[in-house]
């Protein structure tokens, strides 16, 4: 399996927004990895300068989110 790139990672987090087992069966189906692996990727992406030159409103909703589950 090839790893996603940031811009990606999050064009799927910005359609499918929140948590769901929905979203999770999507992480394992579409992308073919687990949904702990998605949201380590997913955490870095959000950090990268290319994923917030991609997408900055995704990125900040991430770390915001990340930053209150800690």
């Amino acid at each position: 399996m090839a790893e996603l790139k940031a811009p990606a990672l999050l064009d799927f987090e910005a359609r499918w927004g929140h948590h769901t087992g929905a979203k999770e069966l999507a992480i394992m189906d579409d992308l073919d990895m687990r949904p702990a692996r998605y949201y380590q990727l997913l955490t870095r992406a959000a950090r990268s300068l290319d994923g917030i030159a991609h997408d900055p409103m995704t990125c900040r909703r991430v770390r915001d989110e990340t930053a209150t589950a800690a």
